[in-house]
């Protein structure tokens, strides 16, 4: 059963393919917004995958997301997803980002 409170965090490490030069999204070697949404998203598809049905999933039907803070290759950025209301099958999320040295995105799914 999905309820508030479920929680997952997902963990990449910045690399030159997830950087926003290489992605298109600008033309910095610093993690690219696209990059912190797929991740973000993840958590969010984890933090229920385990009280779906079996060969289920979840479908992103809109995120509202800001990128507040560049992070450089090599740092580890973790995505942390939260549920925070379940009305049949819309499930909404809280969304935070970080990196060592603090929050660089935050936002709702």
């Amino acid at each position: 059963m999905i309820k508030e409170g479920l929680s997952y965090i997902s963990s990449t490490v910045v690399t030159d393919e997830k950087c926003a030069a290489s992605m298109g999204s600008g033309n910095l070697m610093v993690f690219a917004t696209p990059a912190m949404i797929a991740l973000a998203e993840n958590a969010a598809m984890m933090a229920v995958a385990d009280s779906l049905p079996a060969g289920s999933t979840t479908v992103g039907g809109g995120i509202d997301m800001l990128h507040l803070r560049p992070s450089g290759v090599g740092a580890t950025i973790e995505a942390t997803a939260t549920v925070t209301s379940v009305e049949g099958r819309k499930i909404s999320y809280e969304l935070k980002v970080c990196d060592a040295n603090g929050v660089i995105g935050e936002g709702t799914h």
